[in-house]
């Protein structure tokens, strides 16, 4: 006689598979989502390291944007410094020259000539006077001419007068001092190095 059985085992067998299929779901569910977790919490950390990086590097920037303030307003005081010792150097080495220029003045006016003013602005000088002829006013552009300290005499205006039954040269003239070799003024490359 043959033998039938009669279980359900093919039921049992597909409800086996079904519990393994969802244990294994669930599991690779709870695998997924603690990835997901760790891979949250792990970018987290990235990002909070990186804000924490950005805020030092911030800080940074900020105390190297005051240091560099500092540093112009060191440069421009150090500008201010330098500029004022070249004036003063300037004024140092054209002393004497205001005092060859005084004598060359009374030196180069001939006889018969005499100065009312005298003005100067950097090294243009006019210089206004009577003289008792044009041939007065003449010999002293000559005298300007081959002096050491005066040079280019040029004639603004002459005009004769009668004054006292005397005929007199009012006259105008412009001209130049001659400079020395300016003296080195002192440069901020120089100094930086000391």
């Amino acid at each position: 006689m043959a033998h039938i059985n009669l279980l359900p085992w093919r039921e049992e067998l597909r409800k086996h598979k079904q519990k393994e299929f969802l244990t294994i779901a669930m599991g690779a569910v709870v695998v997924a989502a603690l990835a997901v977790l760790l891979g949250h919490i792990r970018m987290e950390n990235i990002i909070d390291g990186q804000h924490q990086r950005n805020a030092f590097l911030q800080n940074e920037i900020d105390i190297l944007d005051k240091q560099i303030e500092e540093i112009k307003e060191l440069e421009s005081i150090k500008a201010g410094l330098l500029a004022r010792m070249n004036i003063i150097q300037e004024l140092q080495s054209s002393r004497p020259e205001s005092v060859h220029l005084i004598d060359e003045l009374v030196r180069t006016l001939p006889e018969g000539a005499f100065l009312d003013s005298f003005t100067q602005k950097d090294r243009d000088l006019k210089m206004t006077g009577m003289a008792e002829s044009n041939a007065r006013v003449s010999d002293y552009m000559r005298n300007i001419d081959t002096s050491e300290w005066l040079e280019l005499p040029k004639l603004g205006s002459i005009i004769s007068e009668t004054v006292d039954h005397n005929r007199v040269a009012n006259f105008s003239l412009h001209g130049k001092q001659k400079g020395r070799q300016p003296a080195e003024t002192i440069d901020s490359e120089t100094t930086e190095g000391s």
